[in-house]
C-alpha cells in the first residue's frame, strides 16, 4: 500500500501505533495506520525554529484577544481519527480558551507540515484533502528543498492558495497569522541550504 499505510484488517487503534518499533512514527486517518521514519535533523531544527517565532509573537500574547495555543506535533483526536499529528497546530484561544488536559479533541484552526522526502507525498496526498475534510482553515507547507512556504485557505471545502514565500522573503504576514510580521528570512537561515 502507498505511503506506509498498513494493512491490519480492521480500523487502525493507538494500540496498533504503540507496537510500532522504535524510530517509526504512526498515524490514523479514517481508521487506516500510516507509518514513516523519524523526520532528519533539518526538518526538525526548522520545526522548533518556527514554533519559537510563532510562540513569541503569538501565544505569548497572554489573555489578548487573537491569541492563540501553537503546539509541536501535538496528538489529535478527531471522528475516525484516534490519533494525527501535524508538524505543527494552532488554536484560536478565542474558540479554545483552556488547553485540554490531555489529547487535543478540537480541530486546529491552522496546520502547518514540513515536508521531507519520506512524508512528502503523504503530507500532500492524504493529509491534505484530510484537513480539508475536517475542516481546518489553514494549511502552510514548508518545503525544506525548494525553500518555500506555501499559505493555502480553506474555502468551500477547497484549498486556494494565498501565497509562497521563498528564502529571499525577510518579513511576511500570511493569513491566519496576518496581525504580525513573521521572521521567514531568519528561519531560512537557521538551517544549511540543500545539497
Amino acid at each position: 500500500m502507498a505511503y506506509g499505510a498498513k494493512p491490519l484488517g480492521g480500523p487502525a487503534t493507538l494500540a496498533d501505533i504503540e507496537a510500532l518499533p522504535e524510530g517509526v512514527v504512526g498515524e490514523i486517518i479514517d481508521g487506516t495506520l500510516y507509518t514513516h521514519a523519524r523526520p532528519r535533523a533539518g526538518h526538525g531544527h526548522f520545526e522548533y525554529k518556527l514554533h519559537r517565532e510563532l510562540d513569541d509573537i503569538l501565544q505569548l500574547s497572554g489573555e489578548e484577544p487573537g491569541g492563540w495555543w501553537i503546539m509541536s506535533e501535538p496528538g489529535i483526536r478527531v471522528g475516525g481519527s484516534p490519533e494525527f499529528i501535524p508538524d505543527l497546530a494552532g488554536w484560536r484561544r478565542e474558540r479554545v480558551p483552556l488547553m485540554p488536559q490531555g489529547q487535543w479533541t478540537d480541530v486546529p484552526d491552522w496546520a502547518c507540515e514540513i515536508l521531507s522526502p519520506s512524508t512528502r507525498a503523504y503530507d500532500t496526498r492524504i493529509k491534505r484533502p484530510f484537513y480539508a475534510r475536517i475542516g481546518i482553515k489553514h494549511l502552510w507547507f514548508v518545503d525544506l528543498d525548494a525553500r518555500t512556504l506555501t499559505v493555502s485557505e480553506l474555502r468551500e471545502g477547497r484549498w486556494m492558495e494565498m501565497g509562497v514565500y521563498s528564502e529571499e522573503d525577510d518579513l511576511i504576514r500570511a493569513p491566519p497569522f496576518e496581525e504580525r510580521d513573521l521572521r521567514l528570512g531568519w528561519l531560512w537561515k537557521s538551517i544549511p541550504p540543500p545539497g
